[in-house]
């Protein structure tokens, strides 16, 4: 099967023509009722609500052993945790704190799943912000959306990538699956020719509300794209998933006003429910095999990246993005983690 890389990139403009095909167009698929995930280990990050709770029910619906919920308010967790009990008594569900504005908490957490599990199988990293007004996270000083969508994001991938090597049983690898959105096919990404990168974004007067999201989630699509050229499918399977516009999630939650009433509308019209979108996730995370490797799946399919990282000027902003987000995070001596994780 090709692979995402492989593939050509999308050539007609996600709106309408991509986003009618997706929304209006296309058929759910669900797992086979007889996947059973009896002794498995998963946690899904954000899961307190939304697409994370959604995609935690289908998980447990398959006689999943083992849940984490890893999520910033203990409190909304044990909440979720408790409905989720009551609906399967039989599993063993636990509720991490795990704050993705942080990177001591993202350290902590991972550190945690090291100490703690014997056994680890599926990691969903669904957690994201999609805020429209500028702000910085206290701990980093970074912007928040970037922050959360990227930077913390892929830290936590880095960090469990040799856990998920390690904890998975022999013969059947370890899946790492992390939500991306293909409105990152949108993004403007002005800030592209900044040097360096990375602290272009935490300038305010460079904010931009309606392109940081798509931009944040694109940064996310440059940097697997490298870093699954370092792991082996043999080890741990990584892919990107895309779950469509989905209603009844709070990742829009601080948007007020008129554009709330018009967004709402509009997801009334032609948005997913939460149970089609978390399908999404089940497919990438539990269905697809070694051949979705280092692919973005949408629509249950696998399907290109964005088409800027198939350009000269995206394979050179990827490379930079690359170096810049390693030297971010030298403070795990990343270089050794990914030294350990290598295909050859």
């Amino acid at each position: 099967m090709t692979s995402s890389k492989e593939l050509p990139p999308f050539t007609s403009p996600f709106f309408p023509n991509l986003f009618i095909k997706n929304q209006f167009f296309t058929k759910p698929r669900f797992p086979p009722q007889s996947t059973n995930l009896s002794d498995k280990v998963a946690i899904v990050t954000g899961s307190n609500t939304g697409l994370g709770l959604e995609c935690a029910r289908q998980l447990l619906s398959h006689k999943l052993s083992r849940l984490i919920i890893a999520v910033r308010s203990s409190a909304k967790g044990e909440a979720a945790a408790s409905s989720l009990r009551k609906q399967f008594p039989k599993s063993s569900i636990e509720v991490w704190q795990l704050d993705m504005s942080s990177y001591d908490s993202v350290q902590a957490f991972a550190a945690r799943l090291d100490k703690e599990l014997s056994r680890l199988d599926v990691a969903i990293l669904n957690a994201g912000m999609g805020r429209a007004a500028f702000g910085t996270s206290p701990d980093t000083g970074h912007e928040e959306n970037v922050q959360v969508n990227y930077l913390s994001t892929m830290l936590l991938s880095i960090l469990l990538l040799p856990i998920l090597k390690k904890k998975s049983p022999v013969g059947f690898p370890g899946r790492l699956t992390i939500v991306t959105s293909m409105l990152s096919i949108t993004a403007k990404f002005a800030v592209k020719s900044e040097v360096p990168l990375l602290p272009a974004f935490d300038r305010a007067d460079l904010f931009d509300p309606l392109d940081n999201y798509p931009t944040s989630k694109l940064l996310g699509q440059l940097f697997i794209w490298k870093l699954t050229d370092m792991v082996s499918a043999d080890d741990v399977v990584v892919n990107l998933v895309e779950p469509g516009f989905v209603k009844g999630t709070e990742l829009q939650r601080d948007i007020g006003g008129a554009t709330r009433i018009i967004l709402n509308l509009f997801k009334s019209i032609s948005a997913r429910s939460v149970k089609v979108g978390a399908s999404t996730y089940m497919d990438a995370a539990i269905v697809k095999g070694k051949e979705s490797h280092g692919c973005v799946i949408m629509n249950w399919t696998i399907a290109p990246y964005a088409p800027f990282q198939y350009t000269a000027e995206g394979k050179e902003i990827m490379k930079r993005l690359w170096e810049e987000t390693l030297n971010e995070f030298k403070f795990i001596d990343v270089n050794s983690i990914l030294g350990s994780l290598k295909t050859v």
